[in-house]
């Protein structure tokens, strides 16, 4: 694998949040406790104490779902620290950077360890969430590299109930292997997918079953946030949370105009209503607001009091989340992509009320991966990585452009140049002789110029018509690279990879896997 190192500022919509986060650390020093990309850092964000009764309790609670993982002997013992990331349920493991996550994860881990922290990774499975639109899709590819969209059905009572507790439904098994057809690994991928979703699995179940045996060699520990014993253990801190609420929300609001003031984003509006926690009541997740005599949910209405009595039935929103996970596990880094850290922008007051303590912020690595095929028609057409990361249409004119004969653009560019120095000089006349001229003559030089311009693209444009292998490899590229106008890892499941790379491609991306570099990795295999 060859990998190349490509900005995040040069991938498309990168936050300001998340640029400074990375690579002007200072200018949000005070939004984030930890330096990210830094070995040494984390090292020193696992330095707390951490209560021994917890840890062991949360250890006993992750054993039915990580039976025989050697990483829950290592986070019983005192001193060990959790290095934690995760992902929603989605169908067929969702987007390929969920991969990346854990492998960042994992990296972290053995490199600490190896440094003197012990350290276990962590994947928390947002089992809680209550979108299914969200995870009932998956995006793969066949031998065309184009984006083919695979769905499980909608259950009848799919809406508030978590989408972890959902059944698997119609598993569109069939429509994968017709779409990977032509890939050299597409039995051995889709025999991994057919294992995990197997009738009568949940949303849950099945995304932890197929990560599971996708890291069975690195000993990631998968956490169910559904589960009771877990839900038990945090109900102190949700207990705190609804009792403070009033104050907590007047914090987050505070520091999303602060964040709003300075330039930057608030990943989450927090108003007046906003309840940092959802019930989980009769097998549904339902959104409280806050009212001024305590929370409501519909016609349902429970004083503060009433609330805090049921902290082990509730489940927290995406500011207050993290907070509860650091609350259960000694995290010293949160593995997680541009959204989710700036989520920690805004939970940093949270942090500092209710757990005392913050892990280090810590950005995914991401990767867009390519075969030599690719590889040779980037060469071809003069592009670098970033050129890609455009519109199809985009590249095609690009393309088109670079098909031109030397000659030919020579021969248009004299035109364009001809003719703006006349224009130029004849401006310099008129305005010598009437200004008032000059001004018409702006005009007709925008028309003049946009004809240029307009023959000029249309003989590139005539040239790709003649041109079919450059047709099919601007489909080819832009399918690869920047399908459907995303990132390659946000669109497309791991599984297409894995049948057109092997099962040892996840080895081979974690050996790529840099825990002192933020930057995107763009991999030839």
């Amino acid at each position: 694998m060859q990998c190349t190192c490509v900005r995040q500022t040069d991938l498309p919509n990168t936050s300001k949040l998340f640029a400074d986060l990375i690579y002007h650390f200072d200018r949000v020093a005070d939004l984030y406790p930890w330096q990210p990309n830094s070995l040494d850092e984390i090292a020193r964000a696992a330095q707390f104490s951490f209560p021994d009764e917890r840890r062991a309790a949360v250890v006993r609670a992750l054993e039915p779902l990580n039976p025989g993982n050697p990483s829950l002997a290592i986070l019983a013992r005192p001193g060990t620290a959790a290095i934690i990331t995760g992902q929603q349920v989605g169908l067929f493991s969702g987007p390929a950077y969920t991969v990346y996550k854990a492998l960042t994860a994992i990296r972290i881990a053995s490199e600490l360890t190896a440094s003197g922290t012990p350290a276990v990774p962590m994947f928390w499975l947002a089992t809680e969430d209550h979108d299914f639109a969200e995870v009932d899709h998956a995006d793969v590819f066949g031998e065309s590299m184009h984006p083919v969209r695979l769905r499980t059905s909608t259950p009848a009572h799919a809406g508030s109930i978590p989408v972890g507790e959902l059944p698997i439904g119609d598993v569109p098994l069939t429509q994968l292997r017709q779409a990977l057809q032509g890939l050299p690994f597409a039995d051995e991928a889709c025999a991994l997918v057919e294992r995990a979703y197997q009738p009568g699995q949940s949303m849950g179940s099945a995304f932890a079953a197929l990560v599971r045996e996708l890291f069975a060699p690195y000993g990631l520990i998968l956490i169910d946030p559904m589960s009771s014993e877990l839900r038990g253990i945090a109900a102190p801190f949700m207990r705190q949370a609804v009792e403070r609420m009033n104050e907590l929300s007047d914090d987050l609001a505070a520091r999303g105009k602060e964040l709003v003031e300075r330039g930057y984003h608030a990943q989450v509006l927090v108003d007046s209503k906003t309840s940092l926690a959802f019930l989980l009541k009769d097998g549904q997740r339902l959104a409280l607001r806050r009212s001024a005599d305590g929370f409501t949910a519909g016609q349902q209405k429970w004083t503060t009091a009433e609330l805090a009595a049921k902290a082990a039935e509730l489940s927290p929103n995406a500011l207050l989340r993290p907070v509860l996970q650091d609350y259960l596990f000694p995290t010293a880094a949160y593995v997680g992509g541009p959204a989710e850290l700036a989520y920690l922008a805004q939970s940093q007051v949270l942090y500092k009320k209710l757990l005392g303590r913050q892990p280090v912020a810590f950005p995914r690595a991401g990767f867009t991966l390519v075969d030599e095929r690719a590889a040779k028609r980037m060469a071809k057409y003069r592009f670098q990585p970033q050129d890609l990361m455009v519109r199809e249409q985009t590249l095609r004119e690009t393309v088109a452009a670079r098909l031109v004969p030397p000659g030919l653009t020579r021969s248009l560019e004299t035109t364009k140049t001809t003719v703006a120095q006349a224009l130029d000089a004849f401006s310099a006349d008129l305005a010598a002789f009437d200004p008032s001229l000059v001004t018409a003559l702006a005009t007709s030089r925008r028309k003049i110029e946009y004809q240029v311009a307009k023959i000029t693209r249309k003989t590139a444009v005539q040239i790709l018509a003649k041109d079919e292998q450059a047709q099919r490899d601007s489909a080819m590229l832009s399918g690869t690279v920047f399908p459907d106008d995303h990132l390659q890892e946000r669109l497309y499941s791991i599984i297409p990879f894995l049948a057109k790379f092997g099962p040892g491609l996840v080895e081979e991306v974690y050996r790529q896997v840099r825990v002192e570099c933020p930057d995107h990795q763009f991999a030839v295999l």
